[in-house]
């Protein structure tokens, strides 16, 4: 004897409940996450009274027609040969020991020429700045 089911299983899922589950979690990990504070430390520094001076600098110039130029400090760029370079650096280390020495080079110069004036501050043990952005021309470049 073959017996009839009266109720069918329905095959669907409901998916209402899941999604809800799934809104409350969202809600209770946006609100968690706004809550945390992170863990700092606040740390109190120590102040100087003792403000310390610019260092004086010399600089050397060199242009795409490979002209050096030289000065220390604010004083006008003046033009001298490879060799009158280090004479120049040598009279300003006696007067100020802790002078720097920036290089400023046109781009478009052999390396080797950059180098040569490095041998010389490394002969002298002089404080070298190679700069990376040439510096102001003043509007007398052209009687330099």
């Amino acid at each position: 004897m073959a017996l009839k089911r009266r109720t069918r299983v329905n095959p669907d899922y409901n998916m209402v409940s899941m999604t809800d589950v799934i809104f409350l979690l969202l809600i209770f990990f946006l609100i968690s996450s706004t809550v945390v504070v992170p863990n700092a430390i606040k740390v109190s520094l120590p102040q100087s009274q003792k403000q310390t001076a610019a260092k004086p600098l010399s600089r050397v110039t060199i242009d795409k027609e490979l002209n050096y130029y030289v000065a220390f400090d604010n004083e006008k760029e003046r033009r001298v040969s490879y060799s009158e370079i280090e004479v120049f650096l040598k009279d300003r280390y006696i007067a100020e020991p802790e002078m720097f020495v920036a290089l400023y080079a046109d781009e478009t110069i052999p390396y080797g020429e950059v180098v040569k004036v490095l041998n010389i501050a490394t002969r002298n043990k002089y404080k070298m700045v190679l700069a990376t952005r040439p510096i102001e021309k003043d509007s007398d470049d052209e009687t330099r």
